[in-house]
């Protein structure tokens, strides 16, 4: 356990330090290191991992009581940046079982295109591959938000591609999360299910991803 202190507290000295060089959300990695400093995630836990979807899940742990739920959103991050900075303090650490990605969304709104998007989702793949051979993937299809509307075509190429991309990998799950938040019989998002940003997902939102996630989860 000592060990572990001095490991995480060197970690968030060295996150600190990178915070003035350009590292992104460094305050709130930072965060996770203090929370692990004191009560370390056991391994062959279930990692939720991603941007702002996952990070404002607020009851992600309740939907799944009794499962050893690690969930580690952050802010609005790029799935680009999960790949560039932060495996090395908030997955490969915990040596998951079983490991959610909900990234992507922020890096087409930043005007990244869905083969940008699929490079990225390939290095994290093989990234864990290496790193965590028995661990299973589950990419968490980028949604449709409303206000984002204007990106939905390169959303939809981005799912596309991943899903063509994960067919008949081991270890390796597209989990539909976007169909399941569209209006009935329709391919236009139900804005009834976000919050009035138009962006993040409401407790209905939530619902409707619980209900799509249970399955993978349990």
């Amino acid at each position: 356990m000592k060990k572990i202190v001095l490991l995480v507290c060197g970690v968030v000295f060295f996150i600190h330090a990178y915070a003035q060089q350009g590292f992104p959300f460094a305050n709130e990695i930072s965060e996770f290191k203090h929370q692990d400093s004191l009560n370390f995630p056991s391994k062959n836990g279930i990692l939720f991992i991603g941007s702002s979807s996952i990070r404002l899940w607020n009851d992600l742990e309740a939907r799944f009581a009794g499962k050893p739920i690690i969930k580690r959103g952050v802010g609005g991050c790029e799935l680009s940046q999960v790949v560039d900075f932060y495996t090395p303090y908030i997955l490969f650490p915990y040596h998951p079982r079983k490991i959610f990605i909900y990234a992507g969304e922020n890096d087409i709104a930043a005007g990244k295109n869905s083969a940008f998007v699929l490079d990225e989702f390939q290095k994290l793949w093989q990234m864990i591959r290496q790193q965590l051979p028995k661990a299973q993937i589950y990419f968490m299809s980028i949604k449709p938000s409303p206000s984002r509307a204007r990106y939905f075509n390169e959303m939809i190429n981005a799912n596309k591609l991943i899903r063509a991309y994960l067919a008949g990998k081991p270890k390796s799950h597209f989990v539909d999360v976007s169909s399941v938040i569209y209006k009935d019989n329709t391919s236009i998002p139900d804005s009834s299910l976000f919050k009035a940003d138009y962006l993040h997902l409401n407790s209905r939102g939530y619902d409707r991803w619980q209900r799509v996630l249970k399955p993978y989860v349990k």
